[in-house]
């Protein structure tokens, strides 16, 4: 891997990083988008990538989190436990349907988003 490649990715780490820390998003919404544009990843690539990544920028950010006392177990739980189901059924999903109805469904989810923010 060549080091601009390597820097591309630390920068979109970064990036990732800080959204997550200020807005709780980071894979799906930042790191997803910016892995097809900008490192030429496909969806399906980009999104397992972000996966693995989400494990381990969530890890520490959860744990400087419990230090500040902001961690709500139960309901850390009551979400995390359910969304292991709902990411087997997701990936299952994602290696079944072609790879433009996906980047199709991820787009009109963003959109989705940013309209419900900007409503609220």
């Amino acid at each position: 891997m060549p080091s601009l490649r390597i820097s591309q990715l630390a920068l979109l780490g970064l990036a990732t990083g800080i959204f997550s820390g200020l807005f709780g998003v980071g894979g799906g919404i930042v790191l997803v988008p910016l892995l097809v544009l900008w490192a030429g990843f496909d969806e399906r690539r980009a999104a397992a990538t972000s996966l693995l990544a989400i494990v381990i920028a969530a890890s520490a950010g959860a744990a400087t989190q419990l230090i500040y006392g902001n961690v709500h177990f139960v309901a850390a739980l009551t979400v995390g436990l359910p969304a292991i189901g709902g990411v087997l059924i997701g990936t299952w999903l994602q290696q079944r349907v072609p790879v433009a109805l996906v980047q199709l469904m991820f787009s009109v989810l963003l959109v989705g988003v940013a309209v419900l923010v900007v409503l609220k």
